[in-house]
């Protein structure tokens, strides 16, 4: 397969847009159900013994109110599905939010609210519950919006500098709410108060919100301990810098809430590629899963942002090829050190397939994607998480083979 390396990034050109009940006790299935949307959501005392509360961003302008949809299915199964939508970790990244009529030569990096239009009813892919083909259509559903740029793990509140944005007017200094961790802390406690007991559940999440499925899988396996763990993050290959890892600003803009009981009281800022390896470690029945492209747009341009920021990531200077030498480095690391992992590594440069009609298509390692997704929900096979002989790495010709640097 021939492939051409992207175009090096410059942010006078980015414009990144990232643009998830059980049977009662007689063990019977609920009765399927519409979606429904759960607002004017009251604090709580979360799974970890403190108060939250819940909150979108606060950007100047728009709505902070927070909600969530859930969906009976016919089955006694649970997917939970994190929303993706950009991140913002400073000045810079936080004065651009991703929102509709700006021009495209203005940088988008991050939803700061909900839009009133959003609805998980119109997605295709794992919510084409009306497709015989989609493995997950008679499951529960619960969506988890994202709209605190900071990859649903943070639980801060900062105050940024208005860097120049020509479409908002803006104030000199403004706050923004990185309450991700919060939002699903009140969303969990919801969950257990409705969802008795799934015999499967699927934590999953495209773009930022296959990050919130990594962080946050664990606080579910241990709400769940009987129920057959699968994970699938959906575009997010922990491609990032050191500095970025490490520094406020940086992710610790977000203060990310990680569970104590893998990484340490309190959590610690590992590194990025860190977080799915150590938890997929420590849940070893659970079957865990990577889907990306080898030049996902999206994901490389916001590397792009942390590389010339924040430097020096690898050894190319093209963020391009770096992010595509780091990804692949670290699905073999995996491959190598992870028994219960896999991956799925398509052609092309599009950024998540979870919500797109392309989840019933994607075909470029020889195998449908929906296809291998049913493969890895089915077939236990114990510790390793080996079961389903169609449940293995998959990746299209050449695309294990690094980009040369140019």
């Amino acid at each position: 397969m021939t492939r051409k390396t992207t175009s090096v990034w410059t942010l006078g050109l980015l414009c990144i847009a990232s643009a998830a009940f059980a049977a009662s006790v007689e063990a019977k299935p609920a009765q399927a159900g519409p979606w429904t949307k759960y607002e004017n959501l009251q604090p709580v005392t979360g799974a970890d013994g403190r108060s939250h509360t819940a909150t979108c961003s606060g950007f100047p302008g728009t709505d902070p109110a927070f909600s969530f949809w859930a969906k009976k299915g016919a089955s006694r199964n649970l997917v939970v599905y994190f929303e993706g939508g950009g991140a913002c970790w400073d000045s810079l990244t936080c004065t651009f939010p991703i929102a509709p009529g700006i021009p495209p030569q203005v940088p988008q990096f991050y939803v700061p609210a909900i839009p009133p239009t959003a609805n998980p009813a119109a997605y295709s892919g794992i919510f084409d519950q009306a497709n015989p083909a989609n493995p997950v259509k008679d499951w529960s559903f619960v969506y988890i919006p994202y709209c605190t740029g900071d990859i649903h793990v943070g639980s801060s509140t900062q105050t940024y500098f208005n860097v120049g944005n020509p479409v908002f007017p803006l104030p000199q200094t403004f706050d923004i709410q990185h309450r991700g961790y919060d939002n699903f802390m009140v969303v969990l406690d919801w969950i257990k108060k409705n969802f008795d007991a799934p015999k499967n559940l699927l934590v999953t999440g495209s773009s930022a919100g296959g990050y919130g499925a990594t962080a946050h899988f664990p606080w579910l396996a241990d709400s769940y301990p009987n129920a057959h763990l699968y994970v699938l993050a959906d575009a997010s290959q922990g491609v990032t810098t050191t500095a970025f890892d490490n520094g406020t600003p940086g992710r610790n803009s977000w203060n990310p809430q990680l569970p104590p009981w893998i990484f340490g009281p309190p959590p610690t800022i590992e590194p990025s590629p860190e977080l799915l390896r150590k938890a997929a470690q420590a849940y070893p029945r659970a079957k865990v899963s990577q889907f990306t492209t080898t030049q996902d747009a999206v994901q490389w341009q916001f590397y792009g942002v942390m590389k010339q920021f924040y430097g020096p990531g690898g050894s190319c200077a093209n963020p391009a090829v770096d992010w595509n030498q780091q990804m692949l480095g670290t699905l073999e690391s995996y491959g190598n050190e992870v028994n219960n992992f896999r991956y799925y590594l398509a052609g092309g440069n599009y950024h998540t397939i979870l919500r797109s009609p392309l989840f019933f298509t994607e075909a470029s390692p020889g195998i449908v994607f929906n296809e291998w997704l049913g493969a890895m929900l089915q077939n236990r096979g114990g510790t390793g998480g080996s079961g389903g002989g169609a449940w293995k790495d998959v990746a299209c010709p050449d695309c294990l083979d690094p980009l040369p640097c140019q």
